[in-house]
């Protein structure tokens, strides 16, 4: 069997680490730079042949670079003798854009997806994709996590209904309304753009109780920050927030606090800070399992 060893792409290097120390594997150094045009460049500074090969690259903002990035050193890894390349990718940018919703649009996620195994990736781990059904765009085997058994022993003992922010994120919020034996409510909404949505009604039980929003990703924070708003005004005594990841755009934590959501919970699959009424939860454990389970 071929020696396991990780890299670190450029965004979100601590993750990697961390990874690798838990994982007890390697760490291999690369160089990332950029020309004066601001076109990337890539060098893996380590002898890489016959060796199995995990690259940790969440594709957030800038997401084309670090898909790229991805690519190139994967491309890197390929020329100089890699037995295996596997991408730990966190979070996968364009995930999202999985259904073509009018004419003339791509599917950028199944391009995303063809991009990786252009580049020679033969296998690809991935934190809770947008949607599971996502997995059959990848020509390559994908191993999927979830996030539970990271975010659920932060919730035992409290008292929550869980909330789904939309009709699309149900099946997610149903899983963490029964492992916690909650009740179960959801938000319906309208989309009316990209990154715009206005809620509609609320559907289910809420008046007096503590809601917990559950949710993939905040990246505006205008889905929650709008659900907030509705749960409120149902009744509800007070909101808190799950996402998995904490995509963040400038204005999403401020946004989410203004509509009343007192407590975030959220993993570091992206760059994350903890603060007053944030908390993060390290994926470090669940990815380095992972790791052991592929050499085991």
């Amino acid at each position: 069997m071929s020696p396991l060893a990780l890299i670190a792409g450029d965004a979100h290097p601590g993750l990697a680490r961390e990874i690798a120390r838990q994982a007890q594997v390697p760490l291999l150094p690369v160089s990332i730079s950029a020309f004066a045009d601001g076109e990337t460049r890539v060098r893996i500074e380590a002898d890489v042949r016959a060796t199995d090969l995990v690259i940790v690259q969440p594709t957030s903002s800038p997401t084309g670079e670090r898909l790229l990035t991805l690519a190139l050193i994967a491309d890197a890894a390929r020329a100089a003798g890699a037995a295996r390349i596997t991408a730990l990718v966190p979070y996968f940018g364009y995930a999202r854009q999985d259904v073509r919703k009018e004419p003339g649009e791509p599917r950028s996620a199944q391009l995303a997806a063809r991009i990786l195994a252009t580049a020679g990736i033969d296998r690809v781990i991935v934190l809770e994709l947008h949607s599971s059904a996502l997995e059959s765009a990848f020509p390559m085997p994908v191993t999927h996590l979830r996030a539970d058994e990271l975010l659920l022993p932060q919730l035992r003992g409290q008292r929550f209904a869980i909330v789904s922010p939309d009709a699309g994120g149900l099946k997610r919020a149903q899983r963490y309304a029964m492992a916690l034996g909650a009740p179960l409510a959801v938000v319906a909404k309208q989309r009316t753009g990209a990154d715009v949505a206005v809620p509609l009604q609320v559907l289910g039980k809420v008046r007096g109780e503590a809601c917990l929003l559950v949710d993939d990703m905040a990246s505006t924070g205008r889905t929650i920050a709008g659900a907030a708003q509705a749960l409120l005004a149902a009744g509800a005594a007070e909101v808190h927030a799950l996402f998995i990841h904490a995509v963040m755009a400038g204005g999403a934590l401020e946004r989410m606090r203004a509509a009343g959501v007192r407590r975030m919970l959220t993993t570091d699959s992206v760059r994350a800070d903890a603060g007053p009424g944030v908390e993060v939860v390290s994926s470090a454990p669940l990815f380095a399992r992972a790791l052991r389970d592929a050499i085991d």
